[in-house]
Order: structure tokens, then sequence, then C-alpha cells
């Protein structure tokens, strides 16, 4: 698996001020269509896992005053990760999917442990992956004239040659070369902007 970004250390730090509407944004964008991706491939109705991913965001809401980032313990997308779990069990439970548990310590500790199931690591990383560079392209392709996003659309995405797309654009392959490779960096600084240091 490529070797994907972690969340900045520092974003994470910012959370802890709740005025900080830039901070919230950004995580915001970055992780509830993640969280609602995984409970909608969880079986989970559009409202539900709408339901799931606004639970998500006020259980980091309430945590992240005390949350100690520590990435030798692990990254905070595979907390994150463990949250998600957690909320899409207890929905489950809360539905009648699943045998309630009594409440006591050992069904607590099961719960506690409870291990992904088989492949569900790899479809949040690749969810997450997805997300991020679809976000990367949200703010880029506010920031540029068409032209320069659809010379690296059609190029570094849809897999066009860039003799065509230059002629079809009314522009010298250069342009198509100029723009492609500035999108390129600017993708690669905003996904930067949000890993770890």
């Amino acid at each position: 698996m490529a070797d994907f970004p972690l969340t900045r250390a520092s974003l994470l730090v910012r959370l802890r001020n709740p005025k900080d509407e830039a901070a919230w944004k950004q995580f915001v964008d970055l992780y509830t269509p993640l969280v609602y991706g995984y409970a909608r491939k969880a079986g989970l109705q559009d409202a539900d896992a709408a339901d799931l991913s606004q639970d998500v965001l006020s259980a980091v809401a309430g945590a992240v005053g005390r949350l100690e980032y520590d990435p030798r313990r692990g990254t905070f997308r595979n907390w994150l990760f463990t949250v998600v779990r957690h909320k899409l069990s207890n929905w489950r439970v809360a539905r009648g999917n699943r045998l309630r548990g009594t409440g006591d310590t050992a069904t607590q500790n099961l719960l506690d442990n409870c291990v992904a199931p088989e492949g569900a690591e790899v479809v949040w990383d690749t969810e997450w992956e997805r997300r991020l560079v679809a976000w990367a392209c949200e703010q880029v392709r506010h920031d540029v004239a068409e032209i320069t996003w659809q010379a690296f659309w059609r190029t570094a995405i849809d897999g066009q040659a860039i003799k065509q797309v230059a002629a079809d654009l009314g522009v010298n392959i250069g342009v198509v070369y100029h723009a492609r490779s500035r999108i390129v960096a600017r993708l690669k600084e905003l996904v930067q902007s949000v890993q770890e240091p």
C-alpha cells in the first residue's frame, strides 16, 4: 500500500480550540466523507451513515481536548477508525442486528478488543487515500483557470495524449506540461500540509 499522509499533529492541536473554524473545516472536509463512505460500505443507508458521521465527529470533538497524540502509539487515522467501528457496532446493537451485550466487564472488554473484519482496514485506508486526493483536487481546482485544470485533468487523470489535449485546448504542448507540473506540485503541497512532519 502506498505511504499516505498521516494527520498533521498541528491540526489535532488546533482542533482543541473549538473557535478555530479553519481547522475544524479542514478536519470535517477531510474526514466526514471518509467516515460516511465507510458507513455506506458497511451497509448503512444514507441518513444512518450521515447520523453515524455526526456521532463520530461529536466523539472526536469531545475527545480532542484530552487526546495526547503520540505517533509511536499509532496514527490518528487508526484511532478514528476504532471510533468509527465502535460507533458502528453501537448503531447495530441499537437496531437489534446483533445480540445485546449484558454490560458486564467481560462484555465491555470484548467490545474494546473487537477486531475489524478482514480487509476493513484496507477499505478504510483506500477510502482515505481516495478522499485525500479528491479533497486536494477540490482545493486546487478553485485556484486555477479552467484551461489549466483541463490540461492537468485530461493528461494526468484521464490519460489523454499531451499533443491531443494541447490541440483541443488551442495551446502549445509547453503550456500543457507547465499546467500539469504546476497542479501536481500544488496537490503534493496540499497533501503534505495534512501530513505529520
